[in-house]
C-alpha cells in the first residue's frame, strides 16, 4: 500500500556508452527492497529489418545493447527463485521494475508485455475490473512492474486486457505540470484506476527550477515535500521523485550522470533524501544508489 515503506529508486540502471555495466549489482547490493530502473528503445536492425526492445538511453543504438531479459531478468532469477520458495514475509514486492520507455511504438509495447507474460509467475498482479475506480486488490509477488503515463502504453498494457483478465503492470497517473509549483490537486488531479496507481514527479514540484536552482532546504521546501506526498497517499498512489543526486561535476561525468540532476554536492543531496524518506515518500530515485540505500536503510522505520 501507498505509504508502507520508502525504497531506493537505482535511476538508469544499465549501461551505455559500453560502460557501467555493473549498475545492476550495485543496486542489488543495497538490499531490498529496491527499484530498478530500464529504459526501454525499440530498435530495428538497417541490414535486416528485425526489431527488438533493448536496454538503453535512447539514440544512437547499435544493436549490441542488452535486453532486459538478459540484463534484468536473468540477473534476478535466483533472487526471484529463492523468494519463490522462501514465501512472503511481508517483505514482497523485493524489487520494483520501473520501465521508461524511449518511444510508444505499439509493437515495443506488445513486446514488452509478451516479455512479461513469460515471468507472470514472479510478477504482483491484478484482476481488471469492470469499473476502472474500482482499485482490485494485489497479488503480490516478488516483482512490482511499474511503467508510465502515456496512453499508448495503456492501449496495451491495460485496455487490451479483458475485464476479468490479469494486468502485470501498473501504468502512472497523468502529470498537468504547466505550472509545477501548482497546489497538489492540481498538478495530480486524477484519481487511481486499477491500472493507474503511482504518480511519477521531478524534483521541480518540490523546489521551484529544480536541483540546478535549489538553494538551501528550508522547512517551506520540507512543507510543499510532505503536502505532495500527503496528497498521493491520500489517493492511494504510490509517489516518486527523480533524480537526486550530488556530486561535483567531474564525478557526476566520470560516472555517467547527468548534471540536470545535480544538486551540487552530496550534503546537499543527502538533505533530500532525509526528508523525503521521514516523509514517506514511496520512491526515491538517485544514481548514487549505495549512499541513499546506506541513509534509508539507517533511519527508523516509521512507514
Amino acid at each position: 500500500m501507498p505509504g508502507h515503506r520508502v525504497t531506493t529508486d537505482a535511476h538508469n540502471c544499465y549501461p551505455y556508452d559500453g560502460r557501467w555495466n555493473d549498475r545492476i549489482d550495485r543496486a542489488l547490493s543495497t538490499g531490498t527492497p529496491v527499484a530498478i530502473e530500464q529504459d526501454l528503445l525499440w530498435y530495428t536492425d538497417p541490414k535486416t529489418g528485425k526489431s527488438w526492445s533493448i536496454v538503453t538511453h535512447g539514440q544512437p543504438a547499435t544493436g549490441q545493447e542488452p535486453t532486459m531479459e538478459h540484463y534484468f531478468f536473468d540477473r534476478v532469477r535466483p533472487i526471484v527463485e529463492q523468494a519463490l520458495r522462501d514465501g512472503n514475509h511481508g517483505n514482497w514486492p523485493l524489487i520494483t521494475l520501473n520501465l521508461d520507455f524511449k518511444d510508444d511504438n505499439p509493437d515495443h509495447i506488445a513486446a514488452v508485455w509478451q516479455l512479461l507474460s513469460k515471468y507472470r509467475a514472479w510478477l504482483t498482479t491484478a484482476s481488471k475490473s469492470a469499473n476502472p475506480a474500482d482499485l482490485t486488490p494485489l497479488t503480490v509477488r516478488p516483482i512490482l512492474v511499474l511503467t508510465g503515463q502515456q496512453d499508448a502504453q495503456q492501449a496495451i498494457f491495460y485496455d487490451k486486457v479483458p475485464v476479468g483478465g490479469t494486468l502485470l503492470l501498473f501504468g502512472a497517473v497523468h502529470n498537468h505540470d504547466d505550472d509545477p509549483m501548482a497546489a497538489p490537486d492540481v498538478i495530480e488531479p486524477e484519481k487511481p484506476t486499477t491500472y493507474r496507481r503511482w504518480w511519477n514527479n521531478p524534483w521541480n514540484v518540490v523546489e521551484a527550477g529544480g536541483q540546478n536552482k535549489a538553494g538551501d532546504w528550508t522547512a517551506a521546501d520540507n512543507q510543499r515535500l510532505r503536502a505532495l506526498i500527503a496528497h498521493a497517499h491520500a489517493n492511494r498512489l504510490w509517489i516518486r521523485f527523480y533524480t537526486l543526486d550530488g556530486a561535483s561535476p567531474n564525478e557526476m561525468k566520470q560516472n555517467g550522470w547527468f548534471n540536470g540532476y545535480n544538486f551540487g554536492s552530496l550534503e546537499a543531496a543527502k538533505l533530500r533524501w532525509h526528508a523525503a524518506a521521514l516523509d514517506g515518500a514511496d520512491y526515491i530515485a538517485s544514481d548514487q544508489y549505495e549512499q541513499l540505500g546506506a541513509l534509508i536503510h539507517a533511519l527508523p522505520r516509521t512507514h
